[in-house]
């Protein structure tokens, strides 16, 4: 694929090489030569010194013919224009990098389709939304990235009060599905009529702030809430604190700007935030931080982040988590008691590759190995069960529908409801079920 990267900086060029080695054609367009020759010099693409955001740079760099072009510089307003711009040119897909969280958001207007962009990406989302998940369930599956995080998977061994009810006793609340059932090693789809069993592992898929509710019907009683420490009250620290707020979370934030911990106090509702720093050791005493379950380093400098995290892990903070922009420290930190490290910019990459891979069928993610796995499914126009309810039509064995995205909506369906062309599905089926999901769906 022809591919565009406006932006030489870090993250153009982690992802010019990740695209390079994924055997693309990458065309690269900076303002400064010195960085396009630098990168000439290490890797096989072809550089382009201009503007991004004009017409002629970019159709001269071949955005008509590009099949993405990929707008992320150190500017927002540049990245979306760029983006606008290429797709007006004819690129098949363009995506633009975004900070702010008005763009990402679209609170007030929805940047994305006013401009005609295909997808925006947010480091600092995509870095919390990444936190957030294994925090919620180490042993997640990795299918956050469906409809923009909307619908998670976890899995959970079901307790006592569970074992012994049918599905169809259970009741979980709508928006939730019980999946699958893994027992005695064996992996299968369930029906209404399944018993739950002692020493079950469920895989629940379904919104995100429904999971507290299942998990207390499959597995009994309330969890322990989890003591979160956050230091920085950076963008990645607000929305990880959102995507928390409907799990079982105790979250405390430590900001020492006072003017950035009052604006996050009334920003951020069940969240203690606090205007002190929580590697002083009279705070971290005073806090009791060392009974946390996790310790989070979310400032903009690398070793802070480093040192402190492995500091309070010296001091028995159970877990603890580092942002890190440079990559190359991610291979260096489990050494020193950090348990994990996320970059940002690694972040944007692999959204940029699962975009390429997004095509009309794809395997995202494996519930057991070598028997069921998680597919996301494009419905072609000629789907010749669209509009359907799905209580009418005779799926293929071993296969169920356990979520549908139609346009910016997002849900787990009911017997009632209809896949549409154009939707995007996500189907739990038997490993090898391609070729009949492609004729079922028309997949385009």
């Amino acid at each position: 694929m022809n591919i565009i990267c406006c932006g030489a900086g870090t993250v153009g060029v982690q992802a010019a090489e990740a695209l390079v080695a994924a055997g693309h054609n990458v065309t690269v367009i900076d303002l400064k030569e010195e960085r396009l020759r630098a990168l000439g010099d290490r890797l096989d693409v072809k550089t382009f010194h201009g503007s991004c955001a004009h017409a002629d740079v970019l159709g001269e760099a071949g955005a008509g013919r590009a099949g993405m072009v990929l707008a992320s510089t150190n500017a927002d307003e540049v990245n979306l224009l760029t983006a606008a711009v290429g797709k007006a040119l004819g690129a098949k897909m363009t995506v633009a990098r975004v900070h702010g969280s008005g763009f990402f958001e679209h609170r007030n207007l929805d940047y994305r389709r006013l401009l005609g962009i295909d997808h925006l990406i947010c480091p600092e989302y995509s870095t919390a939304m990444a936190i957030a998940s294994f925090l919620r369930n180490p042993g997640a599956i990795c299918v956050e990235s469906f409809a923009d995080n909307k619908i998670h998977m976890q899995q959970l061994e079901a307790g006592a009060c569970a074992v012994g009810a049918t599905l169809a006793e259970l009741s979980l609340p709508p928006g939730l599905r019980l999946a699958a059932i893994t027992r005695r090693g064996r992996t299968f789809l369930p029906k209404a009529e399944t018993t739950i069993e002692s020493g079950d592992v469920v895989t629940l898929v379904g919104n995100t702030g429904l999971f507290a509710a299942g998990r207390k019907r499959l597995a009994g009683g309330a969890p322990r809430p989890q003591n979160v420490v956050m230091m920085g009250g950076s963008p990645i620290a607000v929305w990880l604190c959102r995507a928390l707020a409907e799990d079982d979370f105790e979250i405390r934030v430590f900001e020492q700007v006072r003017e950035r911990a009052e604006k996050l106090a009334s920003r951020l509702d069940g969240v203690t935030i606090i205007n002190a720093d929580p590697t002083d050791p009279a705070v971290f005493k005073e806090e009791r931080l060392g009974a946390a379950d996790v310790f989070i380093g979310l400032l903009g400098d690398d070793e802070h982040n480093i040192l402190a995290c492995a500091w309070a892990k010296n001091r028995g903070v159970r877990q603890t988590v580092a942002v890190v922009q440079r990559a190359n420290y991610l291979y260096l930190l489990e050494p020193i008691g950090i348990d994990h490290a996320v970059s940002p910019r690694l972040a944007v990459v692999r959204e940029i590759e699962r975009l390429l891979a997004a095509g009309a069928l794809r395997r995202a993610a494996a519930l057991a190995e070598g028997s069921l796995d998680v597919y996301e499914v494009r419905v072609g126009a000629a789907c010749a069960i669209a509009d359907k309810p799905l209580k009418e039509i005779q799926l293929v064995p071993d296969m169920v529908i356990a979520a549908i995205q139609h346009g910016a909506e997002t849900f787990v369906p009911g017997a009632g409801d209809c896949v549409r062309g154009g939707d995007r599905l996500l189907v739990v089926g038997a490993r090898g079920i391609e070729p009949a999901l492609q004729r079922l769906f028309a997949a385009e």
